[in-house]
């Protein structure tokens, strides 16, 4: 008896009989996997490439499959694959997948081709927007992100001395910059008597370009930095001037620190406490003193936050004790929200103009006045009193960089700062009219 021959079924008979969601193996790929399909919801039919990965079965998608298409045909057409030109494209898959099998195969690949389309897509997009005042912009957005208190002052001064002084250069390539222009926007300023802010603008420009170029090594600086290609820092070839390089703090000698306190210590309402717990704190900053929140105020000590200091580091809590009128203003300006000084029951806390305002408003007989001045004064003061500069440093939180301070002295130097707040107070008091609000107080609490 003769026995009947079978017939194997053509991919293109395969694919007629499938029905809606089956998957069904077309054709085995020589260098790995096989050729799949799938009947969609559509009645159309969709092409795989069904392979195997470190003993994991995986699928990349190839397109719809095109009956109209020429069978022999190797490239897509604006409707999809033929059968051939599926199977050619299953084909140089597998082929990638067993080049780089090592390296986590046809996916890993892909996804990294991925990546660097998406690149050479931002560059283009910004080609041509590459410029200085971008790059300078970027800068502002990272130092705000950091909760930096120079966000403002760097906006500022680039917005004045870069932006409109220079529109050309500004709207020009960050990468075309050259020293010598950087060195012409110093020279302005230093002609027209503001050294100091000459010395800062170049501080700030030349940490814009350094971000610009860190950022292919350094994780914490934004990717928004790569899109300007900086391969040289123009500032950094340029030298700051050393006689404009110390602000003119102007410190409030001993005598106006005296008529200051007198004018402030019976104040009444918020103003006057929050003015007291300025001074009495040793003249904490401003900027940083009006962001106190209820959670950080104790009545022993207060917790605020400098965020002065190492870029990427994040801001440094820095404790500061209270002596007992201290905690008296302190108590007074408690409320049920978040800012302990705060004029809508601390939903926002004040802000530093606001401060420095009722301080001018509070003393006539000083003459230029300004409510900075006072942490200048206090440690001046301070200074006369035998204070020593570590104990001031750490009093005020500052010149705190140093390598031993950053990461080996773990002492809180509490008994120091309370000792030192309360020279300033017996400073305060000293010779001062009528009755001494500290003679009902001790001194130390």
């Amino acid at each position: 008896m003769a026995t009947a021959k079978t017939t194997e079924r053509t991919p293109a008979e395969v694919i007629k009989s499938l029905e809606v969601g089956k998957f069904a193996t077309l054709k085995k790929i020589d260098q790995g996997g096989t050729l799949q399909a799938r009947r969609l919801s559509t009645g159309g039919v969709q092409f795989y490439w069904r392979f195997t990965h470190e003993g994991t079965t995986d699928r990349v998608a190839i397109g719809t499959y095109d009956i109209g298409a020429a069978p022999r045909s190797l490239g897509p057409t604006a409707k999809g694959y033929s059968i051939a030109a599926a199977v050619e494209a299953c084909r140089v898959k597998a082929t990638i997948q067993r080049e780089h099998s090592l390296d986590g195969g046809y996916r890993e690949h892909a996804a990294a081709k991925r990546r660097e389309a998406d690149v050479a897509k931002a560059h283009k997009a910004h080609a041509g927007r590459q410029t200085l005042s971008l790059l300078l912009d970027a800068y502002v957005a990272h130092l705000e992100a950091e909760g930096r208190r120079s966000a403002s002052d760097a906006k500022s001064i680039f917005r004045l001395h870069v932006v409109e002084a220079y529109p050309a250069i500004a709207n020009g390539a960050a990468g075309g910059v050259t020293p010598t222009q950087i060195t012409d926007m110093l020279r302005r300023l230093i002609e027209r008597g503001n050294g100091r802010t000459a010395n800062k603008l170049r501080a700030y420009v030349r940490a814009a370009y350094q971000c610009a170029l860190d950022v292919h090594s350094l994780p914490s600086i934004p990717a928004s930095f790569k899109v300007f290609g900086i391969a040289t820092n123009p500032a950094a070839l340029t030298k700051r001037a050393a006689a404009h390089d110390k602000a003119d703090k102007n410190p409030l000698v001993l005598a106006d620190l005296r008529k200051y306190w007198t004018a402030i210590k019976d104040k009444p309402g918020i103003a006057g406490a929050a003015l007291r717990l300025h001074l009495l704190t040793g003249g904490q900053r401003i900027e940083q003193l009006v962001k106190l929140r209820n959670a950080d105020a104790r009545d022993h000590e207060i917790a605020i936050y400098d965020a002065k200091g190492r870029p990427g580091q994040g801001p440094r809590r820095h404790t500061v004790q209270l002596l007992p009128l201290a905690v008296a203003a302190l108590k007074s300006m408690r409320n049920t929200g978040d800012y302990l000084m705060s004029t809508d029951s601390g939903e926002t806390h004040i802000s530093a103009m606001t401060m420095s305002n009722w301080a001018k408003a509070a003393v006539t007989d000083i003459p230029d006045f300004q409510l900075k001045r006072v942490r200048s004064g206090v440690e001046t003061a301070l200074a006369a009193a035998g204070i020593s500069k570590e104990v001031r440093g750490q009093l005020q939180s500052h010149g705190l960089s140093g390598v031993q301070a950053r990461h080996y002295d773990a002492y809180d130097y509490a008994r120091e700062k309370r000792q030192a707040l309360t020279t300033l107070h017996r400073l305060l008091e000293a010779g001062t009219p009528a009755k001494r609000s500290s003679r009902s107080q001790p001194e130390i609490a």
